[in-house]
């Protein structure tokens, strides 16, 4: 367990130091949230309601995605996993007496840590600090932003285990860009990071339920304005937790078997 923490601190603290680039997706993410919440007040209406989700939840919901899009957003690629993997590198770490799944969990699960911790705070700031009814609003109770925090972490720990699968997929197309592609469109889609999940159709809603996806970005992002109730948040939980044990057991089993099948050419 000692490598693996000591491995979580170095990835920690070196991304931490990434601060020009921190700035620089800050800003991106300020504009891009401002954008999206004139788009939708164009089409949404400021006093508009769909299922009970009001613009004013609406707005919350696109500025938390905006500062916490380290946690929940799955096109954020780590380039140094992708050249291993394509260009034979991988047989190094072969080599090391750790576990290759975990040393690559640990390693995207700090990246994203140390990129969101970089980023969130002025985000969150600044939508504070916005007009009504352009604004983040506060949590919906003490209890909703507990849950919230809790949530949130599981879902970034979610996220890791989803994008584990993907670098795994890598290993058999040798190709980063059509497993990225796939991947990165059905999850931002199902997540509701593309439209938010209470707009979808009644149908619609259902499908996200039975996937992991929404469980990475809408739910803790409704939980925080108390769209997702207590009891619905604790349920969405025990599905986090389920999803994540599924996925991670899984990833780890596959990246296993293809592992002891690979072939390094020249090696």
């Amino acid at each position: 367990m000692k490598p693996y923490i000591s491995l979580f601190r170095v990835r920690l603290l070196n991304g931490l130091q990434y601060r020009a680039a921190a700035f620089g997706g800050l800003a991106t993410q300020f504009f891009w949230g401002l954008m999206l919440v004139f788009i939708f007040a164009a089409f949404y209406g400021e006093d508009g309601y769909s299922n009970g989700f009001s613009f004013s939840d609406l707005v919350t919901y696109i500025w938390l995605q905006q500062a916490f899009l380290a946690f929940i957003f799955l096109y954020d690629w780590d380039n140094e996993l992708l050249e291993m993997i394509t260009t034979g590198g991988i047989s190094y770490e072969l080599c090391r007496p750790v576990n290759l799944y975990q040393v690559w969990y640990v390693k995207l699960f700090s990246k994203r840590l140390a990129s969101g911790l970089l980023r969130f705070s002025p985000t969150v700031l600044i939508g504070l600090l916005l007009p009504y009814p352009y604004n983040l609003s506060l949590p919906h109770s003490p209890l909703a932003f507990l849950l919230f925090i809790v949530t949130l972490f599981l879902a970034l720990t979610l996220l890791v285990a989803i994008a584990m699968l993907i670098y795994i997929s890598i290993f058999k197309t040798m190709h980063p860009g059509g497993s990225i592609m796939i991947f990165g469109v059905i999850g931002e889609f199902f997540s509701g990071l593309t439209i938010p999940i209470p707009l979808m159709p009644l149908w619609l809603q259902n499908v996200t339920l039975y996937l992991p996806f929404r469980y990475t970005a809408d739910l803790p992002l409704r939980v925080y304005s108390g769209h997702i109730g207590t009891q619905e948040a604790l349920m969405g939980i025990a599905m986090q937790i389920f999803w994540i044990t599924i996925l991670v057991t899984v990833g780890a089993l596959i990246m296993k078997r293809i592992t002891r099948l690979s072939v390094v050419q020249g090696g």
